[in-house]
C-alpha cells in the first residue's frame, strides 16, 4: 500500500487535510470515505477500512471536514451542507488528479452526507452508509443540553467525545428536519446500508428507513454485534471486505483479465495483463498470483519481482523440508520460518559477481541442540541443491497457430 498526504480547497475555502491510499500496482476502482461527526480520517474505524480495501485493489481518498483533524476553518461555521459539498470538492479533486471515485462510503453522519452528495457526483456509481441515520438532525442528540442555549445566545460550547466544539445556530438550523429518505429514494447508483442491529446510538430503525426508501439494486450488511464506532479491527475489516466485493460490480474499472492455465505438464505461466508495465498473471496449477517489478524499475509495483518470488521458492521449499524431517523423526518443533534475501557480489580474487542467497531459519520456542542438524537439512532442499547446481534451460518459441 502507498500512502499519501494530501489537501484540496474546502467548500468555504479553507485547505483541508487529506490522505491517499493506494494498492500496489493499478487500482480496480477509486473510492471516497467520510467519517462520522465531530471526528477525523484518522479515526480508527475509517484508517482499517481504507488500508483493507487498498488490499482489495481499491484506492481510498480519506479527509478531515472542514475545521475538524487537520483541516483548517472554524467547526462553528460548518453544517451538514457545507460536509456535502465538502465531499463534492473532494470527489472532483480526486477526478482532476488522479480518477473520478465510483464509489462513496460513509461512516454515520458521514453516511448521511454520502447519500446527500451521490445525487451531485454523476460518476458515482455505488455508495455504502455504514451506521448512518436516516435524519441528519439525529446528531442534535450529542448536545441536547446545549439545544436551548444555542437557540437563545446563538452559539454555545458543548463537548463532543470530550473535545470542545461551539455550535451555531445556523448549524440547527441546517439540519432541521433534514431526512435522506428523498435523497436515496433518487439515487441512481447502487446502494449498501451496513448496520448493526444493536447499535447503540443509531438504532437499526434508521436502516430500515433507508433501505426500505431506496431502489434497486440495494444491499443489507448486518454488522452484527460491532458497536456503532466499529471499534473492534475485526468489525472494520469484514465491513471493508463485504464492501469491496460488493462495489467492484458496480464501481470497478472493468474487469482485470484472467490468470492463464499453464498447459498440461508445465509447472508455472506468465502472462502480461495489459494494464502497464510489467503487471504479468503468474500461474502454477490452479493458483494465481500478480508478478511485478517496483515503479524505480518501470514497473507498476502490483506484486513480487521475480528475484523475490525465486527467495520465496527458497524459503518455502526450506520451511517444508525441516517440517518433514521433525514430522518423520518425530521432533516436536515449534511453528518454523524461512527469511531468504538476494544480492549480488563479486569476488575478490576472480572478480567475477555471483548471486548470494542469505537464508535465515527461525523456530518457535527456539531450536535448542538441534541448530547444525536444522542447518545441515535446510541445505537438502530440492530448491536449494537446483539452486547450487548448473542447470540447462531450454527455449523455443510457440508458433502463431
Amino acid at each position: 500500500m502507498r500512502s499519501d498526504k494530501v489537501s484540496f480547497e474546502g467548500a468555504l475555502g479553507d485547505t483541508l487535510a487529506a490522505r491517499l491510499e493506494r494498492p500496489s500496482g493499478p487500482p480496480r476502482a477509486w473510492a471516497l470515505f467520510a467519517h462520522c461527526f465531530s471526528c477525523s480520517k484518522d479515526i480508527h474505524a475509517a484508517q482499517r477500512i481504507a488500508r483493507r480495501l487498498t488490499r482489495h485493489g481499491i484506492a481510498v481518498l480519506r479527509f478531515d471536514f472542514t475545521g475538524l483533524g487537520l483541516s483548517e476553518g472554524d467547526f462553528a461555521n460548518t453544517n451538514f451542507s457545507s460536509n456535502v459539498e465538502d465531499l463534492v470538492r473532494a470527489a472532483q479533486w480526486l477526478e482532476a488528479e488522479h480518477t473520478a471515485p465510483g464509489l462513496l462510503i460513509g461512516h454515520s453522519l458521514g453516511g448521511a452526507a454520502v447519500i446527500a452528495a451521490a445525487e451531485k457526483l454523476p460518476f458515482v456509481r455505488a455508495v455504502a452508509a455504514i451506521a448512518a441515520p436516516a435524519d441528519a438532525d439525529h446528531v442534535r442528540h450529542h448536545f441536547i443540553d446545549q439545544i436551548d442555549a444555542i437557540e437563545r445566545e446563538g452559539v454555545a460550547e458543548v463537548s463532543l467525545a470530550g473535545r470542545p466544539f461551539r455550535i451555531k445556530k445556523q448549524f440547527l438550523d441546517d439540519i432541521d428536519g433534514r431526512k435522506l429518505d428523498d435523497a436515496a429514494s433518487r439515487m441512481r447508483a447502487a446502494l449498501m446500508i451496513a448496520h448493526a442491529p444493536r447499535d447503540e446510538l443509531v438504532s437499526i430503525d434508521n436502516a430500515t428507513r433507508l433501505f426500505v426508501a431506496a431502489k434497486h439494486p440495494k444491499s443489507f450488511l448486518s454488522l452484527d454485534d460491532a458497536d456503532h464506532l466499529l471499534s473492534r479491527e475485526s468489525h472494520a475489516h469484514y465491513a471493508a471486505d463485504v464492501i469491496a466485493a460488493w462495489a467492484l460490480r458496480y464501481a470497478g474499472a472493468g474487469e482485470w483479465p484472467g490468470p492463464p492455465r499453464p498447459p498440461q505438464g508445465r509447472a508455472a505461466s506468465v502472462e502480461e495483463t495489459g494494464l502497464g508495465g510489467f503487471h504479468s498473471w503468474a500461474a502454477a496449477g490452479d493458483h494465481a498470483f500478480i508478478a511485478d517489478e517496483p515503479e524505480e524499475a518501470g514497473g507498476l509495483d502490483g506484486g513480487p519481482h521475480p528475484y523475490q518470488i525465486l527467495c520465496a521458492a527458497l524459503a518455502a521449499c526450506t520451511t517444508m523440508t525441516l517440517r518433514m524431517y521433525a514430522n518423520r523423526k518425530s521432533l516436536e518443533l515449534g511453528r518454523i520460518r524461512t527469511d531468504v534475501s538476494h544480492e549480488r557480489e563479486t569476488g575478490e580474487e576472480s572478480g567475477q559477481t555471483r548471486d548470494v542467497f542469505q537464508r535465515t531459519v527461525s523456530v518457535e520456542g527456539g531450536a535448542g541442540d538441534l541448530e547444525d542438524k536444522l542447518k545441515e537439512i535446510a541445505g537438502k532442499c530440492p530448491v536449494h541443491r537446483t539452486l547450487e547446481r548448473a542447470s540447462v534451460i531450454r527455449t523455443e518459441i510457440a508458433g502463431d497457430d
